[in-house]
């Protein structure tokens, strides 16, 4: 069984699909009980079945949006 913090920490969770392939759900964690974990991501809110977690921990916040680029100056 995997450990996972509080619901309201920002986690990832790695699992299994029914193809067989893994993949990451990274986001808050909104509820966890004995059947399932479920993330709200990038991706929407996902419901993972315990079963098919392979390892999840905390994760520290996303970092702040970067400052826009400005184009050169032109000095002619």
């Amino acid at each position: 069984m995997v450990n996972l913090p509080e619901p309201g920490h920002r986690v990832v969770v790695r699992y299994i699909l029914p193809t067989g392939q893994a993949t990451d759900a990274l986001g808050e964690l909104l509820s966890t009980d004995a059947d399932s974990v479920v993330v709200d991501g990038k991706r929407g809110v996902e419901r993972i079945p315990r079963g098919a977690i392979i390892a999840a921990k905390e994760v520290p916040p996303p970092p702040a949006p970067r400052a826009p680029r400005r184009p050169p100056i032109d000095e002619h």
